[in-house]
């Protein structure tokens, strides 16, 4: 019973870093197996000017290496490796690594994260975090009185393209189809606002820029014809994808793949397993909201082995 963890957290953003702290701080000796890009989203975010406690704007990846050795420094053990396999439905759960290790543990925190989708195309890893976002609520501040693009035609598309004017001086719609799939009242302020201009059947096929993102460049499905067009930024709104395939067939998902929990808890469909952060929130997807799941996970994980 000596090797049997009290609490294993898989993944290492926002979530389960706060999940470690938490766990840490109430003698649980919590590990956190870091995965394949420690830190989540925020190691791709350059300025970040919403997360509470910080006067001017800081690095997400800073960010992230603050919450690693915090975590550290209260007792959680980080294993630089990834999950291969997990066997969740005894009351002693397994996670077996890549490197030939199995965790026995009491109990696991799941807050391995959702990645946005993005297009493939030239140049798009070259000005992630330089004109190129997957968030408009994270970044949309930083195009004030500028010209942005939205890419996308369902309603999360909508709904970054209406924030964007908030701020930007105009907002293109660029959707590849004649029609948009969102929702018709979202459509209908889409259509009212004046700084939004809707550019119909259309790729993009290349971002441009030294720097930063100056220019994208078009093909028009109808018609062929390729167009060059300045802004200042592009956001992608084509959706997420949580990563969750390690737990089908184990735990409850949506038909999208977003791990279900009971109402105002993390708790999934299997005692003694609990998911925080974007693995199971598709509304929200901010580090703070992730942060705050990662403590109610440590809570009730504390509450359960009580």
């Amino acid at each position: 019973m000596a090797d049997i963890k009290d609490v294993s957290i898989i993944g290492s953003g926002p979530a389960g870093y706060t999940a470690a702290i938490y766990a840490a701080r109430a003698n649980l000796k919590p590990i956190l197996i870091s995965g394949l890009q420690p830190g989540g989203q925020l190691t791709i975010t350059t300025d970040v000017e919403n997360y509470p406690g910080y006067e001017n704007p800081i690095q997400g990846p800073w960010l992230m290496e603050q919450m690693q050795k915090q975590a550290e420094f209260v007792g959680t053990k980080i294993i630089s490796s990834q999950v291969t396999k997990v066997e969740l439905n005894n009351e002693i759960k397994k996670l077996h690594l890549d490197n030939g290790d199995v965790i026995e543990t009491k109990t696991v925190i799941i807050s391995t994260g959702a990645q946005a989708r993005w297009l493939g195309i030239q140049n798009e890893d070259k000005f992630q975090g330089h004109g190129l976002s997957a968030c408009a609520t994270c970044d949309g501040f930083f195009f004030k009185d500028k010209i942005v693009a939205v890419v996308g035609g369902g309603n999360s598309a909508a709904e970054e393209a209406l924030f964007l004017t908030k701020f930007a001086t105009k907002v293109l719609l660029i959707h590849r189809r004649d029609e948009l799939r969102a929702e018709k009242i979202l459509q209908d302020r889409l259509s009212k606002n004046p700084k939004i201009e809707f550019i119909w059947n259309s790729e993009v096929t290349k971002f441009n820029g030294d720097v930063d993102l100056n220019s994208i460049e078009l093909l028009n499905r109808k018609d062929n014809k390729k167009s060059t067009i300045n802004l200042d930024g592009v956001f992608i709104a084509i959706g997420h994808d949580p990563a969750t395939k390690l737990f089908e067939g184990q735990i409850e998902m949506d038909q999208n793949g977003y791990i279900l929990t009971d109402p105002d808890s993390t708790q999934t469909s299997i005692k003694g397993v609990y998911a925080a952060g974007d693995v199971k929130d598709k509304i929200y997807r901010q580090a703070i909201t992730a942060a705050g799941m990662g403590c109610m996970a440590a809570l009730e994980a504390e509450k359960y082995l009580d």
